[in-house]
């Protein structure tokens, strides 16, 4: 876990894949983001999450004030979450919007699935970045917050995200974990009003993975 930015009023973290933000659920002896920061900075607020696989950018309140004003940012859609992914297959297409509607939870392994009649409304927006022989890196902008959201968009577009064997990828040797990063996040600071943007460098695994692709 590594502090990018840290006062008063926020902490934004690059959160490790593998790391629950909260206790996880079959695990609940296991380290988990929000006791880790809780031990060294007392009380802090969840703003956001991110799934146990995904790495990258994430903001914590340090006090109900600065909680409240970030979570209006987050619910009017003024926080922008910028993801990159590396997709199985290489799409035909340069950008694209999906707007598939999206059903959270269901069966036994808890999937989130695209469903016409009784999904909630979602939007993702992709953006190749770089073509690969078998695969593609692209940016993802999430205009929802749905679970699971750029998994599913991605899956039902044909092109699961590599490694992402929950939502139809086949096994790969190249990654050990669906291929999410959190990018970047850009918000307005909610006391100064300054409009900022913090990023998060791909971590080793990604990285490597994208070299591997190369070859």
């Amino acid at each position: 876990m590594d502090i990018i930015h840290i006062d008063e009023h926020i902490i934004i973290v690059n959160k490790p894949a593998g790391l629950p933000v909260l206790p996880d659920g079959w695990e609940k002896d296991s380290e988990y983001l929000v006791k880790m920061l809780e031990e060294k900075y007392d009380k802090i607020f969840i703003v956001h999450r991110l799934d146990k696989i995904t790495s990258g950018v994430m903001i914590f309140a340090r006090n109900a004030e600065a909680h409240r004003t970030l979570n209006l940012q987050f619910e009017h859609h003024e926080a922008q979450k910028i993801y990159h992914a590396i997709l199985e297959g290489n799409p035909r297409w340069e950008e694209k919007i999906t707007k598939f509607p999206l059903h959270a939870n269901v069966g036994h392994k808890h999937r989130t699935i695209v469903d016409d009649k009784n999904g909630k409304p979602s939007e993702t927006r992709f953006k190749i970045l770089k073509r690969y022989q078998a695969s593609a890196l692209v940016e993802a902008l999430p205009m929802t917050g749905r679970t699971h959201q750029i998994r599913v968009h991605a899956m039902a577009l044909g092109h699961p995200l590599l490694g992402d064997i929950l939502y139809g990828a086949k096994e790969t040797d190249k990654i050990e974990r669906p291929a999410l990063h959190a990018y970047s996040l850009t918000f307005t600071h909610p006391v100064s009003n300054e409009r900022i943007t913090f990023q998060a460098e791909h971590p080793r695994d990604f990285a490597t993975t994208l070299k591997l692709l190369k070859v």
